[in-house]
């Protein structure tokens, strides 16, 4: 059972981001590369539904908040396509590979060891970032996914295959999780076009702030909800995939009625703990 050292811990705390190497193993980067292998193969999206993702707000109101393949998406594995890209969303409640890693003992004993009482998953996505896959702008987790208290939300990033500086991998801010969050994305009232809009704005960021997180195969990147990350284009002959979620502790937390992703009743937030 992996659990965080009081310095893992700690620098966590401090970044705002942390690396942990070797959390998978090459089977089980494999075995999620073979399994999202043979979803694709099945996989049947009409061109109308073929939504293109992104963090750049024009992008996301015209592509994603335009769409109910979009809004409806948090309780089904849906395709979404980034410039060069696209990504699978729930994952981790319909298909038992991805659900086996998702709540493994291993991952679940991190997780406890971050505090967390009732931790829940909002949501996962697999991202394949092959070559020429676009860029993802700087941006907060939370943004997309708000809580009430902040500082409730926890993404998890496993690499699948190396992530370099030349492949895009992720980049962070160390400390930016501090300061709350810049702006939001909410859900516009039913029936209206586009389906979502923006509640302030994202600062322009001084990239020379920006440190890189190049991680080899099987390493899991810890990344607070609201701290600042980006990735660059894949410029390389090589991809970058990952499965990376969301959690949420659910203890005390509100999830913002206002959020574009909502549970269902046929699919609440499923806990992470078995």
């Amino acid at each position: 059972m992996a659990c965080l050292s009081p310095p893992q811990l700690q620098k966590f705390q401090e970044d705002g981001f942390l690396v942990l190497e070797g959390f998978l193993s090459a089977d089980e980067c494999a075995a999620m590369r073979q399994r999202i292998g043979e979803i694709v193969a099945e996989m049947n999206v009409p061109a109308h539904c073929r939504t293109e993702f992104s963090t750049q707000e024009e992008e996301q109101i015209r592509a994603q908040g335009s769409t109910d393949y979009f809004l409806s998406s948090g309780d089904k594995i849906r395709f979404f396509f980034e410039k060069g890209v696209f990504d699978q969303k729930a994952l981790h409640a319909h298909d038992p590979v991805f659900k086996c890693i998702t709540h493994s003992p291993k991952m679940q004993g991190l997780v406890r060891s971050l505090g967390f009482q009732i931790p829940v998953v909002v949501q996962s996505m697999y991202i394949f970032k092959p070559h020429f896959g676009g860029e993802v702008s700087p941006h907060q987790d939370a943004s997309f996914l708000y809580t009430e208290p902040l500082g409730r939300l926890l993404g998890v990033w496993l690499a699948l295959e190396d992530a370099t500086n030349q492949n895009g991998c992720l980049w962070f801010i160390p400390g930016s999780h501090t300061g709350g969050v810049s702006r939001r994305m909410v859900r516009n009232p039913a029936g209206s076009v586009p389906g979502t809009s923006f509640l302030g704005s994202e600062p322009i960021r001084d990239n020379s702030l920006f440190v890189p997180a190049p991680v080899p195969r099987g390493s899991l990147v810890l990344i607070h909800g609201e701290v600042v990350h980006k990735s660059e284009q894949n410029l390389s002959d090589h991809s970058r995939q990952a499965y990376t979620f969301h959690i949420m502790e659910a203890a005390g937390t509100t999830w913002s009625p206002d959020n574009w992703l909502q549970p269902t009743a046929e699919l609440p937030f499923p806990p992470l703990y078995t």
